[in-house]
């Protein structure tokens, strides 16, 4: 048996780029429907963990889908803003704790999330460097963010225009870093933090002017009665927020009817959520709730079963590819029918010719199915920590 080995061995070695096309041929085939059941149950365990932390969801009526990555994960378009009085409303009803969110900007390829202190309380993120952001035109970064944009504490981050052509004259606004967390492995580590004030800043719902009732500001007067001042065009804004002029900053209008992108609503216990979800379910209200745990079920759901076919697709594969080695091992025995012959004519049996040829085969096998294992072992032990680097980017 030893030499039946051998003979086999040499002849793989010896058309060694043949039995490496082969082998990696079988392995894949092995391996892809594992490795994809591997990799999706470990990129929906990333995806749903998020999910599930998050009780409760508010956001202007339309995809729930759409309100969940944009709110949890900063991704998918903008969704339709609800007005600041709704997460008033939750807070005076008394069953959550409301956590705003308003995400509609970027600073480059991050995303700026106008937010309150509770949310780093309750997504657990800890300060690797520097403190909390404590008044407006102050940000905060995640470890991403802050390595991308090569930013640390006390250096500046400047928010991108939403478009190139910015007719309503909104600036850039030049954002103090004041603290960096350090790495969660979660989306939050690409994310710009600021107040959510300097948000609605950013959006140009508040800003901040020269004084015109200093004697230097003559020039941007437009007129004058009593203590009421009318600017031209002329007014300097100021599209950085210091300690000089952040008196300067204020607000116009009714602060209810201001825009958030969502809500997180932490309800205090379950009798709480469930009332709290009974109030949106009336038609009037503008807005609805969901559980995201429950819509990324959903879409986790259709990736399962979208996967399922992707599998059949690979059986269908594989079986392909099986048949044309087995094509290459037949047309193999008509390139070596003078080697066989030798075989015979030197006292070989024609079972042990047979056992060679084989033992060629199952050698393939066994290579192939160890490679395709070894690929398993990594994709379950490397595939979670390439997910979380893929989630975060």
């Amino acid at each position: 048996m030893t030499d039946i080995l051998f003979l086999a061995w040499r002849y793989l070695a010896h058309y060694r780029v043949k039995t490496a096309i082969l082998v990696t041929s079988i392995a894949l085939i092995v391996f892809l429907p594992v490795g994809l059941n591997v990799l999706v149950g470990q990129s929906a365990e990333q995806l749903t963990a998020r999910a599930e932390a998050t009780p409760l969801l508010v956001g202007a009526k339309g995809s729930p889908l759409e309100l969940v990555l944009s709110s949890l994960y900063f991704e998918s378009d903008v969704p339709d803003d609800i007005p600041w009085a709704e997460l008033e409303a939750i807070a005076d009803s008394g069953l959550a704790q409301p956590i705003p969110l308003d995400a509609r900007f970027r600073a480059r390829a991050h995303p700026i999330v106008g937010t309150s202190l509770e949310y780093f309380d309750f997504r657990g993120l800890r300060l690797a460097e520097g403190r909390r952001m404590a008044v407006v035109g102050e940000c905060m970064l995640g470890a991403r963010a802050a390595a991308d944009l090569a930013v640390g504490v006390g250096d500046a981050v400047l928010s991108s225009p939403e478009s190139l052509f910015d007719l309503a004259g909104v600036y850039p606004l030049r954002m103090r870093v004041v603290g960096v967390f350090a790495a969660s492995h979660t989306p939050d580590d690409r994310v710009v933090f600021v107040d959510v004030k300097t948000s609605w800043i950013i959006q140009g719902l508040g800003h901040g002017h020269q004084d015109l009732a200093a004697a230097g500001a003559a020039a941007a007067v437009l007129k004058q009665e009593g203590n009421l001042i009318t600017a031209n065009a002329s007014v300097v804004q100021y599209n950085e927020i210091t300690p000089e002029n952040i008196d300067s900053f204020h607000f116009h209008g009714d602060l209810g009817e201001y825009p958030l992108t969502g809500v997180i609503a932490v309800p205090r216990d379950e009798k709480s959520g469930v009332l709290l979800m009974g109030r949106f379910e009336r038609p009037e209200v503008a807005a609805q709730i969901v559980r995201p745990a429950t819509v990324m079920t959903e879409l986790l759901d259709t990736v399962f079963t979208v996967r399922a076919y992707v599998v059949a697709a690979i059986g269908f594969a594989g079986v392909g590819t099986l048949a044309t080695a087995a094509l290459v091992f037949l047309l193999s025995l008509r390139l070596r029918e003078r080697e066989i012959e030798t075989i015979v004519k030197i006292g070989g049996s024609p079972m042990r010719v047979a056992a060679i040829l084989v033992s060629e085969i199952v050698v393939v096998l066994v290579l192939g199915a160890a490679f395709a294992g070894v690929l398993a072992v990594l994709a379950s032990r490397y595939g979670s920590e390439a997910i979380r680097l893929w989630i975060t980017s």
